[in-house]
């Protein structure tokens, strides 16, 4: 069982991060399947690299360097993954209007006007917001923020998968080994490692991030199943980054105002 569980695990770290595993991990889909539960786990590795970039860089550098190293780190280590899903999803919806039209969009590997602007946009929105966070308390705090919006982000998209359909019918898109099924015990495993990280917060204003996640949940599930019926790969890659700039806003809120 546990050898079972470790293999899941490296599954998940080889499909959802560039990081070298052992040879023996393959893409078996019933392990791929499963790697789903561990898909917020991936966001403590990944969160976890990049605060540790941004304390490390910030005691050589500006606050604005080590903010942007940490940016390369976090993409570098996914591959650029989900940015990549939401670039797609902004050309897609962004210059489709039907179905299929948005589906071969999002398909389609060249990166198109909406996806640049929608990807320069995310991104130069996400290094604002680190950069009025560190503001508030101190770069120590914002390593915690960031574990916990990469880990939340990565649970919000395991809850749509949860709630939604696959809509591609072909087999060869990048979701399809976590798009056939969810069991009731990855949902659950996931969102106990997704939402862990609020520990590191003894303060019950984390809680006030649910709701927010929720929001985001619910709108963009009812958004992608209005156009396409369901979601793809991409549309969890929009998720993640969604979600993720969402934590960050939230928490700037909730700490300057509560």
């Amino acid at each position: 069982m546990i050898k079972k569980e470790i293999h899941v695990f490296f599954t998940a770290l080889m499909f959802y991060t560039r990081i070298p595993c052992p040879k023996w991990v393959d893409h078996n889909p019933d392990y791929l399947n499963l790697a789903t539960r561990y898909f917020p786990l991936i966001g403590w590795i990944v969160g976890g690299l990049g605060a540790i970039i941004l304390y490390a860089s910030s005691l050589l550098f500006s606050i604005e360097i080590a903010l942007l190293l940490s940016m390369i780190t976090t993409i570098l280590i996914t591959g650029g993954f989900h940015e990549d899903g939401f670039a797609d999803v902004c050309d897609g919806f962004g210059g489709g209007w039907t179905r299929d039209k948005i589906l071969k969009i999002m398909k389609d590997s060249v990166l198109g006007a909406y996806g640049v602007i929608g990807l320069i946009l995310i991104l130069t929105l996400k290094f604002f917001s680190l950069r009025e966070l560190v503001e508030l308390e101190n770069i120590q705090w914002l390593c915690g923020v960031m574990l916990i919006a990469h880990s939340l982000s990565r649970t919000n998209a395991v809850w749509l998968m949860s709630r939604s359909q696959y809509v591609r019918e072909n087999e060869d898109s990048k979701a399809k080994p976590i798009a056939k099924k969810m069991t009731s015990t990855t949902l659950i495993t996931a969102s106990v490692l997704g939402l862990t990280p609020l520990l590191l917060f003894l303060d019950l204003r984390v809680l006030s991030l649910m709701p927010v996640l929720v929001l985001v949940n619910l709108y963009l599930n009812r958004y992608f199943n209005k156009w396409i019926g369901g979601y793809t790969g991409d549309c969890l890659g929009a998720v993640q980054q969604i979600s993720e700039i969402a934590v960050y806003l939230s928490f700037y809120l909730i700490w300057k105002f509560i």
